[in-house]
């Protein structure tokens, strides 16, 4: 017994709360028997590296290298991306892989090497194998771009899973991004990252790690090329990044280094290198393309932890009707279940749903349900008596019920990696839409239980089926919220087949963006925490997860006025826009905060609502292509130093740069411009990047700048398209894309093409298509004619 957790038990019973502090007391006890007595004793280790080469066989895009301890399996797929792996693992099974593992490329071949190594080249990169392990990948050109050092294992003499290390050396340029979301990034720092999806127990800052959704993906960005490198094992592990320093000591260069080190899984890799853009699509179509969102999810959400009945939820919709702002969703917390059980409602508070959904939805406004895993464990709740019967929860080693302590009290959890269960709880989302929700937000899926002491989640020992291999919560934890969420996206597409799904969770991995999108989780209310909400929604883009959003003025707190309208104001520009707080936090609907606020929240609301077929479009694109709605101001130009160490603005798409106000009493800004002609859109003057300049942020908006020659498809005055063209500067042309969309179904529209170019004194716009360059089918505007440029 460890006398700390004694006095945290003690501490938690007597602090008030009894009944459920004491559940969390005995929850915290229970985890620590059942790991006690079902987690295998590790006791003595031998260490291992692969040792010397002595044979190979070529295969289909490469080949396996046989080491004395080890054997290397490399394989370069048909879209560019190399795959290896150690101790002879393939790529499959792999709960980040969309359908079946790419077909290798045959053009890749495995050939000696010097000093009696081998390689593989392939168009895009090349793999080189030393005679003792270590792996590098270089450019074509024959750059390094990152060597891994040969891996070491730890393997219980007894048997069970091997801890491994693996550390490895990028340019001293290089910049790390990525490993899900961050609240420190989304430049990822010296330091060390846990790859545990964690429920921080509490509102979060930048100085918070780990939080809900990490995955073991990074992004490093070098003069040289870009890369991702993904290591696909699901076990708990750390990520130690080091960057490297030009110049350092003797006037060498010292080497930027990242160290991962994983309590089990296989040692495999995945590494793509190109361009961002390049790199993201290849991303995208060995993980799955994103769920493409209803035009609905693209607008306004208000939320709250405490509306408590419909007649609230009527008096916060008639306050946005009232005062003519928009709004699309209203999302209903666990405050309107019943006693906080999934798949209920409290009926007292709650007694006509379906009659006020319906209502919202004639007003163009829909319901979105929270959904958390944990089942109340007693008999007569109708989820965990089904669920009884279909064998569907969590066992521990000896075949118990695994239980936790959520909300409702006592719970249980499903089994998210056993098919026979997904297919279950999809099915019941058919209460959810009965009750006339038509989106839904998965929470505490980290899994969370709620604990005096240790993790807050279930014990390690914890049994799962794993797709019929069999395992435990050790491998089983960072992909539960990702099982939960292809259960979820299953069962709505067999309940509503003529319905995008929209699903957007907390927790999640690699591949989560198959099913929906994420947020923020609990970010503090305060100035750092509307910083770290940036670093979130752009970290998660790098990762492949494109939608997703904080909660707009914080969790928890209130926000001062000027604060609360520079989140609403960054709000407006990212995907997920949503409004929401804790119960027992200050009011966010925008005329709590006085005139002046409201008058600005309209404006960024009225800018979202123009927006929003710009939004379609680039969600059409991200799921085409893999390419974020939020991109850093490097996105197309990775290669320049000065736009790589800028955190504070992004790219929305290619035409818009936003710049948002993350300081108090900030009424000017600098921005870092890329290369081109850019746009103030509201007094449409210009700037010429690459460079730097200082643009007014009066507290009406914030700088949003737009690309020279771009097309912009907006909602004009009487709801249809038009696009919003900035003229490109002289000698130049431009273009954009438009994918019209009708909102919701299953029809792939087309890709609209579209160019600017002048002619003469006149910009003209034209549609490419088979036949040869057209009119476009909308109305334009042509903003920027005559602009002042301003120099830097």
């Amino acid at each position: 017994m460890d006398g700390r957790d004694l006095v945290r038990s003690v501490k938690s019973v007597g602090s008030g709360g009894a009944t459920q502090r004491l559940r969390t007391m005995r929850a915290a006890w229970r985890r620590r028997r059942a790991d006690a007595t079902g987690l295998p004793r590790r006791g003595a280790e031998r260490a291992r590296v692969p040792g010397p080469v002595r044979g190979v066989e070529p295969g289909p895009g490469g080949g396996v290298v046989r080491f004395t301890r080890s054997e290397l399996r490399i394989m370069v797929a048909v879209n560019g991306a190399v795959f290896w792996g150690w101790d002879g693992v393939g790529p499959e099974p792999s709960y980040a892989l969309a359908g079946r593992c790419p077909e290798p490329d045959p053009r890749a071949v495995l050939e000696p090497d010097k000093d009696g190594g081998w390689r593989v080249v392939a168009e895009r990169a090349t793999v080189v194998v030393s005679r003792h392990g270590a792996v590098e990948v270089r450019t074509p050109g024959g750059v390094i771009l990152r060597r891994d050092l040969p891996p070491r294992w730890w393997e219980p003499v007894a048997g069970g899973a091997a801890r491994w290390m693996q550390r490895s050396e990028v340019a001293a340029d290089a910049r790390f991004f990525g490993l899900g979301g961050r609240a420190a990034g989304p430049r990822l720092r010296d330091g060390q990252y846990r790859l545990w999806n964690t429920d921080p127990g509490q509102a979060f800052g930048p100085g918070d790690d780990p939080l809900y959704l990490t995955m073991p993906v990074q992004m490093v960005v070098a003069d040289a090329a870009t890369h991702l490198v993904f290591h696909d094992t699901s076990w708990d592990g750390a990520v130690t990044l080091r960057e490297g320093e030009e110049g350092a000591g003797s006037g060498h260069d010292r080497a930027g280094t990242c160290e991962l080190r994983m309590d089990g899984g296989p040692l495999r890799c995945w590494v793509i290198v190109g361009t961002p853009a390049r790199v993201l699509h290849a991303w995208a179509s060995l993980t799955g393309a994103a769920a493409l969102p209803p035009a609905w999810a693209l607008g306004h959400h208000h939320a709250r932890w405490g509306f408590g009945s419909e007649q609230e939820v009527r008096r916060i919709v008639a306050g946005y009707q009232e005062r003519g702002l928009p709004l699309d969703a209203v999302h209903l917390d666990i405050d309107h279940y019943d006693a906080h059980q999934v798949f209920t409602v409290d009926r007292e508070h709650f007694p006509k749903l379906p009659v006020l959904a319906e209502e919202l939805r004639r007003d163009g406004i829909r319901l979105v349900s929270i959904v958390d895993p944990a089942v109340k464990a007693e008999p007569g709740n109708t989820v965990y008596d089904s669920g009884l019967a279909e064998d569907a929860f969590v066992r521990d080693a000896s075949g118990r019920l695994v239980r936790g302590v959520v909300w409702p009290g006592e719970s249980v959890y499903p089994d998210f990696t056993h098919a026979r269960v997904r297919n279950w709880w999809g099915g019941l989302y058919e209460e959810r839409l009965a009750q006339g929700f038509a989106g839904f937000w998965h929470d505490m899926n980290e899994p969370t239980s709620f604990t005096a002491f240790g993790e807050s989640t279930l014990p390690r020992s914890a049994r799962h089926s794993l797709e019929g291999h069999g395992g435990d919560h050790r491998e089983a934890h960072n992909v539960y919220a990702l099982g939960m969420a292809r259960a979820a996206y299953e069962g709505l597409r067999e309940l509503a087949p003529q319905e995008r799904p929209f699903l957007f969770s907390r927790s999640g991995w690699a591949g989560m963006q198959r099913y929906g999108g994420s947020w923020s989780g609990d970010v503090a209310t305060g100035w750092p925490g509307l910083r770290a909400s940036l670093s979130l929604v752009m970290g998660l883009g790098l990762c492949g997860v494109p939608y997703s959003g904080p909660d707009v003025g914080g969790f928890d707190g209130s926000p001062s006025p000027e604060l609360y309208l520079r989140w609403f104001q960054l709000g407006a520009y990212l995907p997920l826009f949503r409004t929401h707080a804790s119960l027992r936090a200050g009011r966010r609907e925008p005329w709590e905060f006085g005139d002046e606020v409201l008058k600005h929240a309209r404006v960024a609301l009225g800018e979202r609502r123009r927006l929003l077929p710009y939004f379609m479009t680039l969600a059409h694109l991200a799921r085409r292509t893999g390419a974020p709605y939020v991109r850093p101001v490097w996105w197309g130009a990775p290669e320049d130093r000065a736009l790589r160490d800028c955190e504070d603005a992004f790219l929305l798409g290619d035409c818009l740069l936003v710049a948002p106000v993350l300081d108090h009493g900030a009424d000017r800004r600098a921005v870092q411009l890329p290369r081109g002609r850019w746009y103030d859109t509201v007094t449409e003057e210009a700037f010429e990047g690459p460079g730097q300049v200082l643009l007014d942020a009066p507290l009406s908006r914030i700088p949003v700048l737009a690309r020279a020659g771009a097309v912009v498809p907006v909602r004009g005055a009487d709801g249809g398209l038009e696009l919003e063209v900035w003229a490109p500067a002289r000698g130049r042309g431009g273009g954009g894309l438009v994918v019209p969309d009708a909102g919701d179904g299953w029809e792939e529209p087309e890709i609209e093409r579209y160019v600017t170019r002048w002619e003469g004194r006149d910009v003209v716009v034209r549609r490419e298509g088979e036949g040869g360059p057209g009119e476009p089918p909308y109305p334009v505007r042509v903003r920027g004619l005559g602009s002042h440029v301003t120099d830097h």
